[in-house]
């Protein structure tokens, strides 16, 4: 076998605060150098030969996922106006079909499609294996139909770099008009369809500017509706479901302000500010109308650590405040759903999503009950003010995705589909169950566990486990059903989620207790599920993979310095491993809004000195000890550049790290590659990876 690629070391003094680190690897930064790219293109080579011995089980595992998916399927039809939209796949196919087909007046009743059999008076509205026809990398972002339903406007990405170009056909003729618009953050029609709002980003991919283009004129007379100067905040916009207003929101990770565009009157009109911003205030509207009375409920968290509602009258949303739902500690309101006849409020109590019908005038919430100890539900798919029926998805470990009506004349749930799992999958066959773990400063850390029960259950006697985690930005690791993990569960792997600080489980304080300057409690929680799971029994270090991706991939580099020998193996996904690097270079993507996430290393020595003690470039160890580690990446990574790996692994096997891997695609973004097929072949080769490690390759 040959060698592992070996980057030249070069030395490129960064200094700040008076620190000086030199940075033998900066120069892997130049994406457009041959010498860079003949690098990356020599650890794609390396990697393939190292892992070629998988092959087999590469291919075994992707005919697995293949063979329990329906690829001729049909999703649930949704309503609006006087159509059922849908989409649906064909075998082979690497992209969804969208679709539409006309619904009788009054009927809400979703029409039953059977795959594989036509749909009377189908229309395709886009194929979207047409339009990646050429392309290496497809994605498709903004997909919006007109109110009146004779336009559709599309938004696909061909670089993986998420700069969306808009394009508009006429749905009566199929002929594609002449509005295309480049270089987008994406966009949608107005409500009468005559033009689009869209936006577009400065020169570090921040959402900066809001536009509005006019069909049939020309791109350079667009009007600018509105511009946010502050390079910490990103803008966003979007039309209320009643369709009255236009809300624009500009927003950091911890502070966010609104404005309205009433679209009674002039689009162009100055926009009506709702709260002014103020620091470490985050709010959020929806318009609702009650006894008559245009009303907006507004989410904030001004003085409630979890999250308030209160409503004010749109006409002035700086006056009187009327509290719907007061905060309660541990109880984190997550977001509200304003309909003509209902009001849907979304929260998260002892670590998990719930669902309420709430009563606007009195506060009063009729939560929605599920049987299983473990799941996640929630709104999905309610274009319309108004319907008799409220959409839901729900889904759990065991649970396959599942789309429910709530007829909200009776409470009754009605089930519209669940996602067919083929070759015999039987959720009984499976367990799942919640464990805590005790960080080091005795905070209890949940731990969730699905399993297959034919093996036993967990602590019966060592199993391998495949241990996730994420911890950041308040995002939770909610049950979710995957059908690529039933190939490990299969084979006797235990799956585990270390429910770390970071992340949003247990509320908004459990956010606040792993970020800025408590970001080492993200790593140390982790640390401790994993410890904790080898102290009760249920596995060894020597049978445990931890994988993580973007900020959990900062998570697993720095696991890596903080308990090599806990683990098995590693893998990395688009990981954020040179962190202090990027935040300490405004003129990168997304940097400026990163600090209040991460902090200012730029301007704050503390922060700066914080910072280098747990970034894993900085921390990589001589002779530590290191797991077997494989870093995946993609070339056109806007948020996490590629270098970021690249860099990391030439330290680590500078380090004396044996067996690290880097595969970067050379035509892809921060998701990964395109196309489900291609989608599931690069999961079987990071799962093959990691049962190889496990031991049961």
């Amino acid at each position: 076998m040959t060698n592992a690629p070996i980057a030249p070391r070069r030395s490129h003094v960064r200094t700040h605060h008076g620190d000086s680190f030199d940075d033998p690897y900066e120069w892997l930064r130049e994406k457009d150098s041959p010498e860079v790219i003949a690098h990356l293109e020599a650890e794609n080579a390396y990697t393939d030969e190292a892992t070629a011995h998988l092959e087999g089980l590469r291919e075994q595992i992707f005919r697995e996922i293949k063979g329990r998916v329906q690829e001729t399927d049909l999703s649930v039809p949704t309503r609006r106006g006087d159509w059922w939209y849908y989409s649906r796949s064909e075998e082979g196919a690497q992209y969804g079909i969208h679709c539409r087909a006309a619904a009788e007046p009054g009927d809400w009743t979703p029409p039953t499609l059977e795959p594989g059999v036509p749909v009377p008076g189908e229309e395709i509205l886009l194929d979207g294996n047409v339009e990646a026809e050429g392309h290496e990398f497809f994605s498709l972002g903004s997909f919006d139909v007109s109110d009146d339903a004779t336009r559709l406007l599309w938004a696909p990405d061909t670089e993986g770099d998420e700069l969306y170009t808009i394009r508009v056909r006429d749905l009566a003729t199929g002929e594609v008009l002449a509005d295309e618009i480049p270089k987008t953050g994406g966009g949608f029609f107005t409500p009468d369809g005559s033009a689009i709002i869209y936006t577009t980003r400065d020169e570090a991919w921040r959402p900066d500017t809001l536009w509005l283009h006019r069909l049939g004129t020309p791109v350079a007379e667009d009007v600018k509706l509105f511009h946010e100067p502050d390079e910490r905040f990103w803008l966003g916009a979007g039309i209320t479901r009643s369709r009255r207003y236009l809300v624009i929101g500009v927003g950091s990770s911890v502070t966010s302000e609104e404005y309205l565009v009433d679209l009674q009157g002039d689009i162009t009109a100055e926009p009506q500010l709702v709260w002014p911003r103020t620091e470490g205030v985050e709010y959020e509207i929806d318009h609702t109308v009650v006894d008559g009375e245009d009303r907006l409920l507004i989410l904030h968290n001004a003085g409630a650590l979890d999250f308030e509602l209160v409503s004010v009258a749109a006409s002035d949303p700086q006056g009187e405040r009327t509290v719907v739902m007061a905060h309660e500690p541990g109880r984190r309101i997550l977001g509200v759903d304003c309909f003509r006849d209902v009001t849907v409020v979304g929260y998260r109590s002892e670590g998990l999503e719930r669902v309420g019908l709430l009563d606007p005038r009195n506060g009063q919430v009729d939560e929605l009950a599920f049987d299983e100890p473990l799941f996640s539900a929630g709104p999905a798919g309610n274009p319309e003010w108004h319907s008799p029926f409220l959409r839901l998805s729900y889904t759990s470990f065991v649970t396959p995705s599942t789309v429910y009506d709530l007829d909200l004349a009776t409470r009754e749930l009605v089930l519209r589909k669940q996602q067919p799992v083929l070759g015999g999958y039987a959720p009984e066959e499976y367990g799942q169950e919640r464990r805590w773990a005790a960080a080091p400063d005795g905070t209890r850390v949940p731990i969730s566990l699905v399993w297959k029960k034919s093996f036993g259950d967990p602590g019966a006697g060592v199993r391998p486990v495949h241990l996730y985690g994420y911890g950041s930005y308040e995002h939770s690791i909610d049950p979710g059903f995957s059908v690529a993990r039933l190939s490990e569960l299969d084979r006797g792997v235990v799956f585990a989620v270390a429910h770390v600080r970071g992340g949003g489980e247990m509320g908004r304080g459990w956010y606040e207790d792993g970020k800025l300057r408590n970001k080492r409690n993200t790593f140390t929680d982790f640390v401790a599920c994993a410890e904790h799971l080898i102290e009760t029994g249920v596995t060894s270090a020597e049978r445990m993979v931890a994988e993580g991706g973007s900020a959990g991939g900062l998570l697993m580099g720095a696991v890596a310095n903080l308990a090599p020998s806990t683990f098995a193996g590693i893998l990395a996904s688009v990981p954020f491993v040179d962190a202090l690097t990027s935040i300490l270079d405004p003129s990168l993507p997304l940097t400026v809004i990163e600090w209040d996430e991460w902090g200012d290393p730029l301007h704050d020595p503390e922060v700066y000195e914080y910072m280098k003690s747990y970034t894993p470039y900085e921390n990589v160890r001589q002779d530590a000890g290191y797991p077997r580690i494989l870093a995946m990446t993609s070339l056109n990574d806007t948020r996490v550049l590629y270098v970021e790996p690249a860099k990391w692994v030439a330290a680590l096997r500078h380090s004396g790290a044996k067996d690290v891997l880097l595969k970067c695609e050379m035509a892809a973004g921060h998701g990964g590659v395109s196309g489900r097929y291609n989608a599931w072949r690069e999961r079987a080769f990071e799962l093959a990876w990691m049962l190889d490690t496990l031991g049961l390759a």
